[in-house]
């Protein structure tokens, strides 16, 4: 039998993550914990996290759920909405509670209500946070109905992420979650201060995951998934290795009764599948060797941080993802992929 492939990669860290809060937070945490270094902690609860004690609290839970000998560090975030102050927004960050800012556009996807209006609206703390260096993550997505959901990205950055790089270029921003050919091309060609996120699903799946056989709920996310133009360009991009590509999960856990209802919830958890996701897909297009930076080096050289220093195993072994996980008021999370064959998995 000849011996099993193998990849050792420093460990990553996850640049976009939900872990909720309550028993989702302690039951999902470790699953995130266990493989990734770092996090930045999207603020989305409800309430959402725009004060800096309510960050600091939620920040301490994090840390109290973390099981015993997991060395995870949570980043924090400030939820960006029309009131928010720029002089609390630098003063958090010049004192180490916040890593970032994410804008949400009003309504754009989970317990976004509160987000922003306008960009003018915020465009002074926006001033403030170039001025610092402050990094500004963006719910890339335009919220307007007669916008075809498919769409919403390309016209975000047309109409709102160009004008503001134009307004503003020295701001950092990295646009999440990136879905389309045209973010693609924009990171690829763009200045050294404008990076992306990218999710497993994104690059694994194109839109027709959402019908196969019927309305595919656990596959529902936003931003949606894209047509198979959208996720191939996407993917190219993203092995290219280009170093403003890096990983953020997006790992979105929702309760199974929030996801299979008439009204179901956007959001994958994806942090049990992630990994093994990423390299069967760098393994796909011939760039394991690339898989390393996306994982764990272009995000930290981006937020001027640490590569970690040690280290994971991934290994071309089949994992079959659990059907379920239940918190302890037993309520069932669905992974991302339930039941199904993966061909990687991690060393443990």
């Amino acid at each position: 039998m000849s011996e099993l492939k193998k990849i050792t990669i420093k460990r990553p860290d996850d640049w976009h993550l939900h872990l909720r809060d309550g028993e989702v937070l302690n039951t999902v945490l470790p699953y995130s914990s266990r493989d990734y270094g770092r996090g930045i902690i999207m603020p989305n609860l409800v309430p959402p996290l725009k004060k800096m004690a309510e960050i600091i609290a939620y920040k301490d839970r994090i840390l109290a759920a973390l099981p015993a000998g997991h060395q995870f560090k949570p980043l924090m975030t400030a939820y960006l909405s029309d009131d928010t102050s720029a002089d609390e927004i630098i003063s958090g960050y010049q004192n180490g509670i916040l890593s970032a800012v994410k804008l949400y556009p009003a309504h754009a996807t989970t317990n976004s209500a509160h987000g922003v209006s306008s960009i003018q609206s915020v465009l002074p703390v926006l001033e403030a946070m170039q001025k610092q260096g402050v990094p500004l993550l963006i719910h890339g997505e335009v919220t307007d109905p007669a916008i075809d959901v498919f769409d919403r990205e390309a016209r975000f950055i047309d109409t709102i992420l160009l004008p503001l790089m134009k307004a503003l270029p020295e701001l950092k921003v990295v646009l999440e979650h990136v879905t389309t050919q045209d973010a693609a091309a924009l990171i690829l060609e763009g200045p050294h201060n404008l990076a992306a996120t990218v999710t497993p699903q994104h690059i694994f799946l194109n839109r027709n995951a959402l019908f196969q056989g019927g309305l595919r709920p656990h596959n529902y996310c936003l931003p949606i998934l894209k047509k198979e133009n959208h996720r191939n360009s996407l993917t190219k991009a993203v092995t290219s290795g280009c170093d403003r590509f890096f990983l953020g999960t997006d790992s979105a856990p929702h309760p199974k009764n929030s996801k299979e209802s008439a009204c179901g919830c956007a959001g994958a958890f994806n942090a049990l599948t992630a990994l093994s996701l990423y390299a069967q897909v760098f393994e796909q297009e011939n760039a394991l060797d690339k898989l390393e930076a996306f994982t764990s080096i272009n995000g930290p050289k981006f937020y001027q941080l640490p590569v970690n220093t040690d280290s994971i195993t991934l290994i071309k072994q089949q994992y079959i993802v659990p059907n379920f996980i239940m918190t302890a008021d037993d309520r069932e999370i669905v992974p991302f992929l339930a039941g199904e064959t993966l061909n990687w998995s991690i060393l443990r």
